[in-house]
């Protein structure tokens, strides 16, 4: 069975190899596969689309065998047998052997909690070694899924994130090289859920706990946007910010930026992984 797609994007048939518990809310798993030697990214914040097996099923089905048709085709195909598509960001990527790292926020897989998990948070808090997946990613290294592109000459790099993009933040925070300024605002859920990140830039880091908020009214609105309004930045003559997260506080805060910090909407990189209240299958028909 082929899995090539039109470049520079293509599917690739991969297993899992291991998990790690990465805090009460995150989950790694590590992937592989002969597959990946095809795989190439040099993107912090690459994005992918993972396919997990419908419920029931032990192998995803998508009709990737059609080409460019499979799209079309995947929709059409019976609920109980469509494999389920989630969009991801790349975590990290090693070779030798080639295994690609996927952190997965497990949201509502705890007994009791308010909002049932959705079915990859159900797939992510199971997973085991051997299990089947599917991922439509990069073929070629540079390409349009990568979303964090500092210019060459910026002073200051800005990043605020939640849990969904706290894989690709921290990437990001990783890779910044040594006399970079960075100031960061990341949130979780738990306490437990702040990672330890290692990096040669002068980046100044601030994690918001969800679980602490008691405020409710706020719901829907980044913690960070009081601390962000109130915090004296660094000089700088050629910031660059990258907010990703929930859409309604991207929104909030690339209006933050530019509106009241001023920054050149052109120096500003702003994506919604995701939105309040809507399945992802939702949130595609909208668009």
């Amino acid at each position: 069975m082929t899995t090539a797609v039109a470049a520079p994007f293509r599917f690739f048939a991969l297993h899992v190899v291991r998990t790690r518990q990465l805090g009460p809310s995150l989950v790694r798993v590590t992937f592989g596969g002969e597959e990946l030697r095809e795989f190439h990214s040099n993107g912090c914040d690459q994005s992918l689309s993972l396919f997990i097996p419908a419920e029931g099923r032990t192998e995803p089905v998508v009709p990737i065998e059609l080409g460019d048709g499979w799209w079309q085709a995947w929709r059409e195909l019976p609920d109980d047998v469509r494999a389920v598509m989630r969009s991801y960001t790349l975590r990290a990527l090693r070779r030798d052997p080639d295994e690609i790292d996927i952190d997965f926020v497990l949201h509502g897989v705890d007994p009791g909690a308010p909002t049932p998990a959705g079915p990859a948070s159900r797939w992510a808090a199971r997973a085991a070694a051997g299990d089947r997946v599917l991922l439509l990613g990069p073929a070629i290294a540079d390409n349009r899924a990568i979303r964090f592109r500092p210019t060459d000459d910026a002073d200051l790099v800005l990043i605020w994130g939640d849990e969904t993009a706290v894989p690709a933040a921290s990437a990001i925070i990783e890779s910044l090289p040594a006399g970079t300024r960075a100031r960061v605002w990341l949130e979780v859920q738990h306490a437990a859920d702040i990672q330890d990140l290692m990096t040669e830039a002068d980046a100044e880091i601030t994690w918001f706990v969800r679980d602490q908020r008691a405020d409710e009214g706020t719901e829907g609105s980044p913690m960070a946007l009081g601390a962000l309004r109130d915090a004296q930045l660094p000089p700088t003559e050629r910031p660059y910010v990258w907010i990703a997260g929930e859409s309604g506080c991207v929104k909030q805060l690339r209006r933050h930026f530019v509106g009241e910090r001023g920054i050149d909407r052109r120096s500003v990189t702003f994506v919604g992984y995701w939105r309040q209240g809507m399945t992802e299958e939702q949130l595609r028909a909208a668009e």
